[in-house]
């Protein structure tokens, strides 16, 4: 297949371009060279004649887009709408990318792929706009939910728990937002796995299990072995423009009762994390 890849430079886009390169023909469309959110691309797009585009690209700062809505919105919602109708023109598959954050976190388990989203903020908005844009204009196509990614020199949590470590002699972590943290390179797989299948839907590709940051937090120091106390905070005491779901557990129902796309433990997965 001819693969495109929005957002290739990213930590996502750059696993995926790892993983299908051997089977596939790769077009990557970085940030810098391909704005998903200019109408100017959907005609480029729609000429490279690809059979499947990934798109990666997004604005993926959550506080960011509580302070800046409009713009979420703009590159979430409507780059994707863009995305769809080059797709629409080129009869491309399309995976969307898409978050835990399309869930307001009241459930007291996992979410499932079936469960009705209903975000609280506006990362979670602009994302399930994306998700509409998609399955309205589309038959073929793919939603990806996913959570908590992280990825080695990506700055995601692991680094920034391991960075304070170094500058403080305890941290404060909270304890009341679970969610399912997933190592790149496993959903990068699970991925590549998927689009073989043809078996259009959706999809939750996050790494087994669940925890709390500060659960995710001692198990970071743990494995690092750095010897740090940890105080349990809850969200209230932790100051951010954004408000997260307090579960947005995933749980990967469909692809593994279907499928057969199995991801490993989330704690099998930091171990990997460590050990590359």
């Amino acid at each position: 297949m001819n693969i495109a890849i929005t957002g290739s430079d990213g930590q996502l886009g750059r696993a995926l371009h790892n993983a299908l390169a051997t089977k596939h023909r790769v077009i990557p469309l970085p940030h810098r060279e391909f704005d998903i959110a200019d109408r100017a691309n959907i005609a480029r797009l729609a000429q490279l004649q690809p059979d499947l585009v990934i798109q990666c690209a997004a604005m993926t700062n959550v506080d960011g887009a509580a302070r800046d809505p409009m713009r979420a919105f703009r590159v979430n919602a409507f780059g994707t709408q863009n995305i769809a109708l080059a797709c629409q023109e080129c009869d491309a598959a399309l995976v969307y990318i898409s978050t835990n954050e399309v869930f307001d976190g009241k459930k007291q388990a996992p979410y499932l792929e079936h469960d009705a989203p209903n975000p609280i903020n506006a990362y979670g908005k602009s994302k399930l706009a994306g998700e509409w844009y998609t399955q309205h204009l589309l038959k073929k196509f793919y939603i990806v939910r996913t959570a908590w990614l992280y990825a080695k020199g990506g700055g995601k949590f692991p680094d920034k728990i391991l960075e304070l470590a170094q500058r403080q002699v305890a941290l404060s972590v909270v304890r009341d937002e679970i969610g399912s943290p997933t190592y790149v390179p496993d959903v990068a797989n699970a991925l590549s796995e998927l689009i073989e299948t043809q078996h259009y839907g959706i999809y939750h590709l996050v790494n087994a299990g669940a925890c709390s940051r500060y659960e995710w937090a001692v198990e970071i120091l743990r494995l690092a072995n750095i010897p740090r106390p940890v105080k349990p905070i809850t969200l209230s005491e932790y100051s951010r423009a954004s408000t997260p779901p307090p579960n947005g557990a995933l749980e990967n129902f469909a692809a593994a009762t279907m499928l057969n796309i199995q991801l490993r433990s989330w704690q099998d997965a930091l171990r990997a994390y460590f050990e590359t």
